[in-house]
């Protein structure tokens, strides 16, 4: 190899290749580079992904080196290798399209070469050099992608599962603060679009919190599931290639490396080809994003107008709204969070095509299912924190027009129900809304009855909650 020129050969199945002499990446990742030009997001895009290989790596050169397996020198120079890598350095090496065929063997054989030739630097060898740390032969040692590929997307997932438990957290408090400011803003609530009974601002903001707090635990939950994996399963689950005891170790060394706690399957032929646990995560996620995105509808119809419109909270104005009609301010942020629910929903789907696809022993679609489930995780959690800061803890309520709503509503015809009568209330209803006066007033003029009654019934004690009021 000439040193001076810009590629080195490297040498596989296929024959020879160049690959640019300052890259870390050999001739595996090349081809793939050439292959799959497809979604244009690389591994490097999800540091959770890259840190997680280096990581599935260093535990199998722990694991080989314990079962008597890896030479020292080798394990020594692969640690130190993937340990720059979790701390972040090289991770523009990692170039693979994260959609391609192989069933993730481009990427696994990406983070081997990777670490083959970072470990042949610190070995004191020139990149390439591969009779002294081989991609396959040491860093792939007892390994296959069948099991190292999944077990580091599973663990990739745990760790993006982090960021968005976080996000949502922040989102839920930014709700309930709002909840507890509202309380003490009345205003109707509706059924089918059309008014139904009084609530307060605070009630409709904290059950807005409380729908997606649920789901910090179903993540938390699925985290568990995702972290049993089927490392040294090897090739399709019944360790071929791998000493007896290396399986047992890797998990240990892995759990210890990562933080978190991994669990072997129990039948790794099971687990190499099963992708129940990604389809679960995926409709969590699928059902965040409804919740969500029904959310943010509400809020639009809720600030909308500020004329003509519902017009019962501000939204922060974030931007200029039209090109063409001075002073509009649409609802952006919102907007954007139901732009990226129906994303995530549409990613579920492709997730569940996806795993369905698998055949026998292995499932090839399952680069497919990583991309989806890594961009649908990041872009609800950035989507969420969007919301919180630049939306949700600026929103204001308009209390007296939510109060004037509340007085002219037809609505409290449900509310005097039970003391006038089912016939009384359908008749005055039907009266306010031909002649346009208010319910109070017509009770009032035939005498159903007394200002003093009415002042009790529409007591927010009384309209807010389970109760039946004593008239006397």
């Amino acid at each position: 190899m000439n040193h001076n020129s810009a590629f080195r050969i490297e040498h596989d199945l296929l024959g020879d290749a160049q690959v640019p002499h300052t890259a870390y990446y050999g001739i595996q990742t090349q081809r793939a580079k050439e292959n799959f030009n497809i979604t244009g997001v690389a591994i490097s895009h999800f540091p959770q992904l890259v840190n997680a290989l280096a990581m599935v790596k260093m535990a199998a050169a722990k694991a080989n080196l314990e079962v008597g397996v890896l030479s020292q020198h080798h394990h020594d120079a692969i640690v130190a290798a993937c340990q720059e890598i979790i701390e972040g350095q090289w991770h523009d090496q990692f170039i693979v399209d994260l959609i391609q065929g192989g069933a993730g063997t481009s990427t696994n054989m990406n983070a081997n070469e990777v670490i083959a030739n970072r470990g042949l630097e610190i070995l004191g060898y020139a990149k390439g050099n591969y009779a002294q740390l081989h991609p396959n032969n040491h860093v792939n040692l007892a390994q296959s992608t069948n099991d190292a590929y999944p077990t580091a997307v599973r663990l990739a997932v745990i760790f993006a599962s982090q960021p968005l438990i976080d996000a949502i957290t922040d989102l839920v408090e930014a709700l309930q603060r709002k909840g507890d400011e509202f309380d003490d803003v009345l205003k109707m609530g509706r059924t089918q679009m059309q008014d139904a009974v009084p609530m307060t601002l605070g009630q409709e903001f904290r059950a807005f919190a409380h729908t997606l707090a649920e789901d910090i635990d179903r993540l938390r939950e699925a985290a568990k599931l995702l972290a049993e994996v089927n490392l040294g399963g090897t090739a399709i689950g019944t360790g071929i290639n791998a000493h007896p005891d290396y399986a047992d170790a890797a998990i240990r060394h892995l759990t210890d490396i990562a933080k978190v706690e991994m669990k072997s399957a129990s039948d790794k032929v099971e687990a190499t080809v099963d992708m129940g646990a990604f389809v679960l995560y995926s409709g969590i996620l699928r059902r965040i994003a409804v919740k969500l995105s029904k959310i943010c509808n509400d809020l639009r119809l809720l600030s909308s107008g500020p004329r003509c419109g519902f017009n019962e909270i501000n939204l922060p104005a974030m931007q200029p709204g039209s090109s063409i009609m001075p002073g509009k301010v649409n609802p952006v942020i919102p907007e954007a969070v139901n732009q990226t629910a129906f994303q995530v929903i549409g990613n579920d789907l492709a997730v569940t095509m996806a795993a369905e696809a698998g055949q026998l022993q292995l499932n090839a679609m399952e680069p497919l299912i990583t991309y989806n489930l890594l961009n649908s995780t990041k872009m609800l959690s950035d989507a969420m924190a969007m919301l919180t800061t630049r939306c949700v803890v600026g929103i204001t309520a308009n209390k007296d027009h939510c109060q004037q709503l509340v007085n002219n509503s037809l609505a409290l015809a449900t509310l005097l129900n039970p003391y006038i009568g089912y016939e009384n209330t359908t008749r005055l209803a039907k009266t306010a809304l031909q002649t346009g006066q208010g319910i109070v007033e017509l009770v009032l003029e035939e005498g159903l009855l007394t200002q003093e009654q009415l002042d009790r019934l529409l007591d927010p004690e009384v309209m807010l909650k389970p109760s039946i009021a004593q008239l006397g």
